[in-house]
């Protein structure tokens, strides 16, 4: 992920290299001057050998030799994320980051030479202690955190030859790209999606930078990343070395990113009660939501050094480390055992794939496959009448829950047992017990402290009071049978149901060609499995990734919370204090930015019908307005609209004046100055 286009050291545009020809057979025992002992590894885009090079007089290096695979040597995406990282690592000289030495083709085939380091990763540390029923000692932790620490300081300060910052980020900071050596040292390796001013613009495509469960709050919503990410990440690894237990759970994927974007320490609470104070303030340090709050990890270096040097363990971690690493046999006693060697060769690139990600489905055939292992669970239903309606599956139950055409009273049995309240089966309690997604008939809620009617671009108003009072509650719309809830938590919409079919998580994926229709049908079917959660169904399908799912249930919402502004009917109440049970996600904008798209999406008959009443009045700026015009990030059209308002001239005569001297469609002025009066930049005298 890259600022800008790669450039010169005199700032000038470089083009992107073009890859280079499809790799031809070449001697399967060398590459370049390297001669390839063994095939260590490979994973999505490299495979990496054990090799060494030869020289006089009996010289020789071990290396770890890393090849992009010959599948990919073609692609200009691949080819140029391999060439982007062997750029960034031969500017990195520090003792804590394994180097990478050289560079270059054969064959069709490019290749890069790193460190060899003997030894293992913290990700083997962490899973062998745990088997053991062990955590690593705190003196030796807090050695590789502090390792870790100067050498990701280095990384996020290093300067080009002119003096500028490189503003470099790892954004994979996780136990597997920490390497152990044998002697109890750390080393930080993988910048193969690190974030460089320097470097061509390739990791910022919307897809998942980081290892699940090893990413920042500000990775898992999708804001911008900077230093302070690495900083939270560490000590993530930190925690986990201290508790012996993955920090954010292992959960459903998505779960586990609503912790992190929580920052939920519940772990830490519980299985942390034997860290000392000092260093779980530390800990909470790095975890402060907001990454001004967090230190530096030249700040976080100094205090691990402080925090070791005050208990007497500074200059101790390394002989402690690899004594507790002989001790659990993670590095043989003989330096010339072949497995040390391997151990420490952890190459960039790989994936480690557990026995349940390596069994899941990655293509349609397989997913037939397994929905046909398993007979589908179906309901009956008994209503009222006496009549009976049946066999349902379990998805279309979901369905008529969340649009309320099922309520907790109604008589179901599961296949063949006995008829009992919906609300008591648990499957289906999920769902009916959510005050959020629990409809009756259309009307106002108990206890709404306002209420009116939906017409003429009223509810962008009553948004903006919500917003600017900075108000937590719901907000009920209902027109017909038609219903939607906006919940806010401290002025901000946090949560929208909605009754409408067309926008059920489903239907809105498919409509927005995230997921094919068969697909839907597929992970619907094997809802029972996921106790009701689709976004884990098409997750653990492999129909979506997890952030894929993460931030398309964040535009399904801000979706619905849009959607309501282009009601032209309807009634409203809201309710002070009421809170959603759900779990709730960010919108991709903030408050003010979605008034802003609330207005655009406002129909036009109600746009007129709003400004008709001040249509012959002046206009002016308002001198206080409860937040300033550039917190709206407006159209360069529509700032310049209000901007241009000066208490002389009338909201008719501003739509003339516009039309007259910049051409600007009318509509466009309209939605400015409603938008404007609606969240009182302006207002009329």
């Amino acid at each position: 992920m890259i600022n800008g286009p790669p450039s010169d050291r005199g700032g000038r545009a470089l083009a992107v290299p073009r890859p280079p020809t499809a790799p031809k057979l070449m001697n399967r025992n060398s590459l370049g001057p390297y001669r390839i002992d063994k095939r260590l590894a490979a994973g999505g885009m490299a495979e990496v050998f054990v090799a060494h090079r030869e020289g006089p007089h009996g010289f020789q290096k071990r290396v770890a030799l890393k090849r992009i695979l010959p599948q990919h040597a073609r692609d200009p995406e691949f080819v140029g994320m391999f060439i982007d990282e062997a750029r960034l690592a031969a500017r990195l000289a520090h003792p804590g980051i394994v180097q990478v030495f050289d560079f270059g083709e054969h064959g069709g085939s490019l290749f890069m030479a790193m460190e060899m380091v003997e030894g293992t990763t913290v990700g083997r540390l962490l899973r062998t202690v745990a088997s053991h029923r062990e955590t690593v000692p705190l003196g030796a932790a807090l050695h590789v955190a502090h390792e870790a620490a100067a050498a990701l300081a280095y990384a996020h300060t290093l300067r080009d030859e002119s003096g500028h910052p490189l503003n470099i980020v790892h954004r994979d900071v996780s136990p597997a790209n920490l390497l152990l050596d044998r002697q109890g040292h750390a080393k930080l390796t993988d910048f193969g999606i690190a974030r460089c001013r320097t470097t061509a613009q390739r990791t910022d495509d919307g897809h998942i930078r980081g290892k699940l469960g090893y990413m920042s709050p500000e990775q898992v919503v999708g804001d911008e990343v900077d230093a302070k990410s690495d900083v939270f990440t560490l000590g993530v690894v930190l925690a986990e070395m201290l508790v012996a237990e993955p920090l954010f759970g292992t959960g459903a994927d998505l779960d586990v990113l609503l912790q992190i974007r929580n920052v939920d320490l519940t772990v830490l609470r519980r299985a942390g009660g034997h860290i000392p104070k000092d260093v779980t303030r530390l800990l909470q340090w790095c975890f402060e939501r907001d990454p001004e709050k967090r230190p530096t990890a030249r700040q976080l270096s100094y205090a691990l050094r402080e925090v070791l040097a005050r208990r007497g363990e500074l200059g101790r971690g390394p002989q402690e480390l690899a004594r507790l690493m002989e001790r659990l046999e993670l590095v043989p006693k003989s330096e010339h055992d072949a497995e040390a060697q391997e151990a420490g060769a952890r190459p960039t690139f790989l994936v480690e794939i557990d026995d349940e990600e390596a069994s899941a489905p990655n293509n349609t055939k397989a997913l037939l496959d397994r929905l046909a292992l398993d007979p589908p669970t179906t309901y009956e239903l008994r209503h009222p009448t006496g009549e009976r309606e049946g066999p349902i599956p379990f998805s279309e139950m979901v369905r008529r829950i969340v649009t309320g055409a099922l309520k907790p009273g109604t008589k179901v049995r599961k296949d063949t047992g006995d008829f009992e309240s919906a609300g008591r089966m648990p499957e289906l309690r999920r769902y009916l017990g959510s005050k959020a997604l629990q409809w009756g008939p259309s009307g106002p809620p108990r206890g709404a402290n306002r209420r009116g009617v939906l017409y003429g671009g009223r509810l962008l108003g009553q948004a903006h009071q919500l917003t600017s009072r900075r108000e937590t509650g719901v907000l009920h719309l209902w027109d017909g049978e038609r219903q939607k809830r906006i919940y806010y938590v401290d002025g901000r919409p946090d949560f929208v149901a909605s009754n409408v079919e067309a926008e059920l998580l489903g239907e809105y994926l498919v409509a927005q060609g995230t997921i094919l229709r068969m697909e839907l049908e597929m992970a619907l079917a094997m809802l029972p499995k996921y106790d009701g959660r689709l976004g884990d169904a098409l997750v653990g399908l492999g129909i979506l990734r997890p952030m894929e799912l993460y931030r398309a249930v964040a535009d399904q919402v801000r979706s619905r919370y849009l959607e309501a502004f282009r009601w032209t009917s309807g009634q409203w109440a809201y309710v002070r204090g009421e809170q959603c049970d759900e779990e709730t996600f960010p919108l991709p904008q903030g408050e003010h930015e979605l008034l802003r798209d609330a207005a655009m999406q406002t129909d036009a008959k109600d746009v007129k019908a709003a400004l008709t009443p001040v249509q012959r009045r002046v206009l002016r700026k308002n001198p206080a307005p409860p937040a300033t015009l550039a917190s709206y990030r407006l159209p360069g059209e529509w700032e310049r609209v209000i901007d241009t308002v000066d208490g002389r001239a009338t909201l008719a005569g501003i739509i003339a004046r516009e039309y007259a001297q910049s051409g600007l469609d009318a509509e466009q002025v309209q939605r400015a100055l409603y938008l404007g009066l609606s969240v009182e930049l302006i207002e009329a005298a």
